[in-house]
């Protein structure tokens, strides 16, 4: 164990005996003159021995003083060299924690226009499923999906949960094939679902009058753990996927991916949110990248219509 004075009387010393001058020390420390002699008189308490020579105006060191000043200097200014190097290090890389579906299917396609925009700053884009601690320093800023009551975290409300069935333009093709007609919600339930069991299944259905076959619904099928997951086996054909619009603009357009009902949308009561600790809302990095998401959001939510390559009208 350590057997140190407390540190803010080596603090106050240190600074004093640098300025030979307790004003100038209590300045540099955002203390009282008075403080600080109290923290220099009890340090020299501990050693029982004088680190001044007092004098008029001015703060001599005793010869004990001038000793210890050269070794504590040079330790303050190591101590101060090792946080400065944590801090560059901290300000030159924001590391975001989010879903794989968030990641994947929207933030990291534009994540390199974030980045263009500020070339000086690395970012680190991490997947997971479980909440992170942003105040413990786990990742700066997180984009999460909930009702948006995260005690102690600022908010932002990103976009509105919504969901709607989507496929391959090629599975839909065949679908219609079958049935010698354009598609309507009540043939779903016969058709290849992907996670037939999802609860979001159940609500699309009531939601849009139909009546879901409850062994259909049970049936052996394609069950996936996440819907960056679902929207990827959907362009591949194997079925027909419960999936957030706003999450799939670019494969949408891109024509992988089909909304044969742009008019009939669920919605959940929840949201996504750019969230981080409060105290941290000015630190450059986040406030970059608040304010260049925010702006992105708006974009993307002005180009976002049913009209969208891909999109098709409800018969």
């Amino acid at each position: 164990m350590r057997r140190l004075p407390p540190l803010a009387a080596i603090r106050a010393f240190e600074a004093a005996a640098r300025h030979e001058s307790f004003t100038a020390a209590a300045a540099e420390l955002g203390l009282t003159q008075a403080a600080v002699s109290y923290q220099v008189k009890a340090l020299e308490e501990r050693l029982g021995a004088p680190l001044f020579l007092r004098e008029r105006g001015r703060a001599r060191l005793s010869p004990l003083g001038q000793r210890l000043l050269p070794t504590l200097t040079q330790a303050f200014d190591a101590i101060e060299a090792a946080f400065a190097s944590q801090r560059e290090e901290d300000e030159s890389l924001l590391t975001i924690t989010t879903t794989a579906t968030r990641a994947n299917t929207w933030l990291a396609w534009r994540l390199g226009g974030f980045q263009m925009q500020h070339p000086d700053l690395a970012v680190r884009l991490s997947t997971a499923n479980e909440l992170v601690d942003l105040r413990a320093g786990d990742a700066d800023v997180a984009i999460r999906g909930g009702a948006g009551d995260w005690p102690g975290l600022e908010t932002h409300k990103l976009f509105e949960s919504r969901f709607t069935p989507m496929a391959s333009p090629d599975c839909i093709a065949v679908e219609e094939r079958k049935l010698g007609r354009r598609l309507e919600p009540r043939d779903l339930p016969a058709a290849n679902l992907i996670n037939p069991g999802d609860s979001w299944w159940q609500q699309w259905f009531a939601d849009n009058g139909v009546a879901a076959d409850e062994q259909a619904l049970r049936r052996p099928g394609i069950r996936l753990d996440n819907q960056a997951n679902e929207g990827h086996a959907a362009m591949a054909g194997q079925g027909f996927a419960l999936l957030t619009p706003f999450l799939w603009q670019g494969d949408i357009a891109a024509c992988r991916l089909a909304v044969p009902f742009p008019e009939r949308i669920s919605s959940r009561k929840w949201a996504y949110w750019l969230v981080f600790p409060p105290e941290r809302r000015m630190v450059p990095k986040i406030k970059r990248f608040r304010e260049w998401l925010l702006a992105e959001m708006e974009e993307a939510k002005r180009r976002a219509n049913p009209d969208a390559p891909g999109a098709r009208k409800a018969g």
